[in-house]
């Protein structure tokens, strides 16, 4: 969704850290085991040392996504200094599963409506859509676990609460699940600026899953080829674009009005 919206992605390393992290090795060991909700683990580049790699394979086996990072960068964002190698970042809330966002549409007795974020990096973006979601009646969000913000505490917060009561799927492959979800009835609709569909003659009634691109980039190649309709946001002014969040609440206000 190239037009909608303008490139306002902020540093890998966003703010949140240290408010939302773990730092040092037998911290990050005790929280694995309890089970704790790890979003990314932030692993000294280039080390030798077996007691970290096996610490990362243990992050990757409970769901983490594992980041190479330069001592200097991990220096950067330790506010101790002792971070032995590892920083990881936690996430704010438990995440659900697809299966989870649809059955809570079918509990509601109401068509899915769904927001996938495909490969979103602001932290602000995200928090401001789960918040539209939810007030909007969104059944749920769906992120990739790689090249995407989680549930950190910058995104809870921003989110007003939401991520309290709007469950977030995380899942290995966009792609996979959207085809997942059209296997199940639920039809998938992209924004883009050249799109033949409107977004005021575009029927958001049935089961529907709403694409919101990357800030820069907008929806990837594979993305794209995989919706069933590519719709256009009107632009009346001269600013010829919206960001991902201000996107993604005119759609869900549009399928709300319809749904009403």
């Amino acid at each position: 969704m190239k037009r909608e919206q303008q490139n306002n992605s902020r540093p890998p390393f966003p703010a949140e850290l240290p408010e939302g992290m773990i730092e040092g090795r037998n911290a990050l060991t005790e929280a694995l085991k309890s089970g704790r909700q790890i979003d990314k683990v932030y692993v000294a580049e280039g080390s030798t040392d077996r007691s970290l790699a096996r610490l990362a394979a243990m992050a990757r086996d409970a769901g983490a996504v594992v980041v190479p990072t330069d001592r200097r960068k991990l220096d950067q964002m330790s506010p101790t200094g002792a971070h032995q190698g590892v920083i990881a970042a936690v996430a704010a809330h438990a995440y659900a599963s697809v299966d989870d966002i649809l059955a809570l549409a079918a509990e509601r007795g109401e068509a899915p409506l769904i927001v996938i974020c495909d490969e979103l990096s602001d932290p602000h973006n995200l928090g401001a859509i789960l918040r539209t979601a939810e007030c909007a009646g969104a059944h749920g969000i769906i992120i990739p676990k790689r090249r995407s913000v989680g549930l950190t505490a910058v995104v809870s917060k921003t989110s007003a609460g939401a991520v309290e009561y709007l469950p977030v799927a995380r899942v290995a492959n966009i792609h996979q699940t959207i085809l997942s979800l059209k296997e199940k009835g639920v039809w998938i609709y992209g924004t883009a600026a050249d799109a033949d569909s409107e977004l005021c003659k575009t029927d958001l009634t049935g089961p529907a899953a709403i694409v919101i691109g990357n800030e820069g980039e907008g929806m990837s190649k594979l993305v794209r080829e995989s919706c069933d309709v590519l719709v256009s946001i009107p632009m009346k002014g001269h600013i010829s674009s919206l960001n991902a969040s201000a996107a993604a609440a005119v759609i869900l206000y549009e399928a709300l009005r319809q749904r009403s």
